[in-house]
């Protein structure tokens, strides 16, 4: 991703709230500086199980990275999916089983 692509970036997450104007001027700053590498890694790509943002299997958190999203909507989607007869149980063990870790 190019400089600009970054800064839009951490303005985007300004904007929804996620960072807060401290936290903004502090990343832009070390952006700008070059000692840092990319704000955030990128949304999209193959679906694989996050290695550092896990509770159990990382499932979640690489289908976050994925979506763009924080992994709690994604961790508070798969306990939505529980109440109906274990749905998001099955769904995340079969996940857990068949999508790689990140390397």
């Amino acid at each position: 991703m190019s400089l600009s692509d970054e800064l839009q970036r951490l303005a985007e997450l300004r904007d929804r709230g996620t960072l807060s104007e401290a936290e903004f001027e502090r990343a832009k700053a070390r952006l700008l500086d070059g000692s840092m590498q990319p704000a955030l890694p990128p949304a999209g790509g193959p679906l694989r199980r996050s290695l550092a943002d896990r509770w159990v299997g990382g499932v979640c958190g690489g289908l976050a990275r994925l979506g763009g999203v924080e992994s709690w909507i994604v961790r508070l989607a798969f306990a939505a999916l529980f109440l109906f007869a274990g749905t998001g149980l099955l769904i995340y063990i079969l996940l857990w089983i068949f999508v790689p870790e990140e390397e």
